[in-house]
């Protein structure tokens, strides 16, 4: 039976091909003003499964695809998607979701006559419980696990309404509903597909796949079906089609986008970035008639990340347990520097602490700035003057932040403190991260919804790395953590920016600066828009 349907969705998806490459010359539509033309420098798309939606282009094409009962508007609201509203218990333990109704899926081969069914309450339950099923391994089980009730945890009442039951209060649940692994998909497509589904995507989304050659182009039409529509009763989304090409290089997509042939690119190659803007993160005036730039908040803080365990071996003969010498380390460096001379004027200087700004609970007042004077006192008080006997540090980076890490190492050696750079592979970095095995290195913490708890889960002493990459431990913070979780929204950011201050007076990170997001756009492109996470929305593009 599952041979079967497999075979006959695959057969039907060529025919589908086919009669679309026989009525163009190409596999985008004609008119080109219908197209919204991106591109994945990645060089290639891992799934078009949410439940392996863990890096960014992948979120990005399951937005396209897939809808979740809610998610972030432009200020990091939680806004009803599939759910109309819900409700909470006094006790935070049971969500109620009231499901929308009129909401199909798309059309799909699997489904009676191949026509997209109307989605239920059961199609929610279905999707979250696929997320934690051992047999599917998501890299997104985490987000329940330990979380909801090990007892039925996830329950359709009926068609329209929806319950979650957790294990212990958990505030910021509606913020990581709202990430791409929540997305809802049919059971019936899935079931029959298995790992085939990562290729084959059916959601309610505002686009479906129609063509995907991997490596090459992808091609994403309109939904015909959905659900959402504007102010004014318009249905979404405006653009006919989404065309997706896979060049790797960078330099060559953002040449591609000044030749016209892109519609939309994120970030600036090394070899554009002065030719495009000025020290001041500013779109130079003679591409201002050309292009769009928006320059906004990204909820990501670049640090160097100081082992915190002096039991592991590395940190035998380090000085790294001494908060005295962490906290001259993070005065010895000019944060402003880095942002204007390695970044172009892109980011803001990291002196308020790991919480980013535009991140409820971020603390302006917890950082470090730069104050080399201050360091040469904490060495002293340390009992090594000037840096005398201080045993060297190693900060472990990948080669595309060498740059940024030897001015680093520059800076700490200006007060006397012995550092060097070594470069890693990425992979390998993160390995050593985890075991342990490194005293210091660069790294990013890129928020996976808009709450700080997912600042402050870093520094959770109870938990693993990762999170707890630096191996970070404080009861306090720890107890602070656990009452959090149990305050409404509108207090919860006051105990995150507690939190923040006591972690940065241990200085267990140094940071470095927060990060901002570039996207350049076409000038005949209208109605993009993206929040603080840069997951990309356009469902409301217009092209002139």
């Amino acid at each position: 039976m599952w041979l079967s349907a497999k075979k006959k969705y695959l057969l039907q998806g060529i025919m589908c091909c086919c009669l679309w490459l026989c009525g163009c010359s190409s596999t985008a539509p004609t008119d080109e003003r219908q197209v919204f033309r991106i591109n994945l420098s990645s060089g290639n798309l891992d799934s078009i499964d949410p439940a392996f939606a863990k890096d960014l282009y992948v979120m990005w094409i399951c937005h396209m695809v897939y809808n979740t009962l809610v998610e972030t508007d432009s200020n990091l609201h939680v806004v009803p998607s599939l759910a109309k509203s819900w409700q909470v218990s006094d006790d935070g333990l049971v969500y109620t979701f009231h499901i929308r109704t009129g909401v199909y899926f798309q059309d799909n081969p699997l489904f009676p006559n191949g026509k997209g069914r109307m989605m239920t309450a059961a199609d929610v339950a279905y999707s979250y419980s696929r997320l934690i099923d051992p047999t599917v391994a998501s890299s997104g089980a985490w987000i329940f696990n330990d979380k909801v009730a090990k007892e039925q945890p996830f329950t359709a009442i009926d068609d329209t309404t929806f319950q979650i039951r957790l294990r212990q209060p958990f505030r910021p649940l509606p913020y990581i509903l709202s990430m791409p692994y929540c997305s809802i998909v049919p059971h019936e497509v899935t079931k029959a597909l298995g790992k085939d589904y990562r290729s084959h995507p059916c959601g309610t989304g505002p686009y479906q796949l129609h063509y995907w050659d991997e490596g090459n182009v992808l091609i994403l039409k309109r939904h015909n079906r959905y659900w959402e529509r504007d102010a004014a009763g318009k249905q979404l989304p405006y653009t006919d089609a989404v065309q997706v090409s896979f060049t790797d290089s960078k330099a060559t997509e953002f040449f591609l986008f000044l030749q016209g042939k892109l519609d939309f690119v994120n970030g600036v190659d090394g070899s554009f970035k002065d030719l495009v803007l000025n020290k001041k993160g500013v779109l130079k005036p003679e591409y201002a008639h050309k292009l769009r730039l928006q320059k906004q908040t990204y909820l990501n803080t670049e640090y160097i990340g100081l082992q915190q365990d002096a039991s592991l071996p590395v940190m035998r003969s380090s000085a790294l347990s001494n908060p005295l010498v962490r906290q001259a380390m993070n005065y010895a460096i000019d944060r402003q520097k880095i942002v204007t001379y390695f970044r172009n004027g892109v980011g803001v200087p990291a002196t308020g602490g790991f919480i980013p700004p535009g991140m409820p609970g971020h603390n302006s007042h917890s950082g470090y700035s730069y104050n080399p004077a201050k360091a040469l006192q904490l060495l002293q008080q340390a009992g090594y003057p000037q840096g005398k006997g201080l045993p060297p540090i190693t900060i472990s980076t990948p080669d595309n932040y060498l740059d940024i890490v030897n001015f680093v190492v520059g800076e700490l050696q200006e007060v006397g403190i012995p550092a060097r750079a070594a470069t890693m592979q990425p992979n390998i970095l993160r390995q050593q991260m985890s075991q342990g095995k490194i005293e210091a290195f660069r790294a990013q913490w890129i928020a996976d919804y808009p709450d700080g708890e997912t600042y402050m889960a870093f520094f959770n002493g109870r938990l693993p790395a990762p999170p707890n990459y630096t191996r970070y431990k404080n009861h306090i913070v720890d107890s602070l953590y656990d009452l959090s979780m149990q305050q409404p929204d509108s207090v919860r950011p006051m105990w995150y920016a507690r939190m923040d201050s006591i972690v940065m007076s241990s200085a267990p990170v140094l940071p470095l600066f927060y990060d901002q997001l570039l996207h350049f756009t076409q000038n005949r492109v209208e109605g993009f828009s993206c929040n603080a996470m840069n997951l990309i929305d356009i469902k409301h593009v217009r092209k002139r």
